[in-house]
C-alpha cells in the first residue's frame, strides 16, 4: 500500500450534514467484484440526472461536474459524515473517484475506522476551521489548493492560514507506513513463531 506523509491538492466543498454511505454510494451501485471503477457511482443520487433506474447524463448543478472540481482530492463535509451502514464500497468509491482526504466536523465510527484501513484520511475541524478553508479556496480552486502534512498534524491554506489537528497515533502511523492490518501483523511475524513453538511444547495435543 502506498504511503501517506502529505498531499497538495484542490478542495471541494459538500457542506451537507449526516451525508450517509448510501448517498455516498447507492446500493444499485455495488454490482462490480472489484474495488476499482466503483468511484463512477461517487455521489450518484446527485451526480446524475436518471430517468427512472438508468442515468440520462450528469447533473451540471453538482458540484464534482463542475470544471474546477472535477480533479479534486480534498472533501469538506459537515457534520457526521459517512454515518448509515458500514459498507466498505463508500470508501473504496471515494478513494477511486481520487479523494485522499476527507475533512468534516464529525464522522461515523465505522467509516471513519474504514477511511484510516484504506489509505483515506479523516480529519475532524470545528465548523468555523473548515469555513475558512472552504473561503480559502475561494472562487478559483485550482490555483488555491491546500496542503495536507500528516507528519506534522497540520494544514496549510493557500492563503498562509495554518490548522492542526488531532488523528489517532495507529491510525496515523497506518497511513504514514501504508500498511494494513495484514502488512501491520506481518511485522510480527518471529514473535508469532516464536510462540507457536512455545505453544507446541507446552501443549502438544492442541497441535495434532
Amino acid at each position: 500500500m502506498s504511503k501517506f506523509t502529505s498531499h497538495t491538492g484542490v478542495v471541494v466543498p459538500i457542506r451537507h450534514d449526516n451525508i450517509d454511505t448510501d448517498q455516498i454510494i447507492p446500493s444499485r451501485e455495488m454490482k462490480r467484484v472489484s474495488k476499482l471503477g466503483l468511484g463512477s457511482g461517487l455521489f450518484a443520487g446527485w451526480r446524475y440526472i436518471h430517468e427512472g433506474p438508468e442515468k440520462a447524463g450528469e447533473n451540471p448543478d453538482f458540484v464534482l461536474n463542475q470544471p474546477d472540481y472535477r480533479d479534486a482530492s480534498i472533501l469538506l463535509g459537515g457534520r457526521n459524515f459517512g454515518c448509515g451502514s458500514s459498507r466498505e464500497h463508500a470508501v473504496w468509491a471515494l478513494r477511486d473517484f481520487g479523494i485522499r482526504v476527507i475533512i468534516a466536523e464529525s464522522f461515523g465510527r465505522i467509516f471513519r475506522n474504514n477511511c484510516a484501513r484504506n489509505r483515506l484520511l479523516a480529519i475532524e475541524l470545528p465548523g468555523a476551521d473548515i469555513d475558512a478553508l472552504e473561503k480559502a479556496a475561494g472562487e478559483v480552486p485550482q490555483e488555491h489548493r491546500l496542503t495536507v502534512d500528516l507528519e506534522q498534524r497540520r494544514l496549510l491554506s493557500a492563503s498562509g492560514q495554518a490548522f492542526d489537528f488531532d488523528i489517532d497515533d495507529f491510525d496515523r502511523l497506518m497511513l504514514l507506513q501504508g500498511l494494513d492490518y495484514i502488512d501491520y501483523t506481518q511485522q510480527f511475524e518471529s514473535d508469532i513463531d516464536a510462540f507457536v513453538e512455545s505453544d507446541r511444547i507446552s501443549r502438544p495435543w492442541a497441535h495434532l
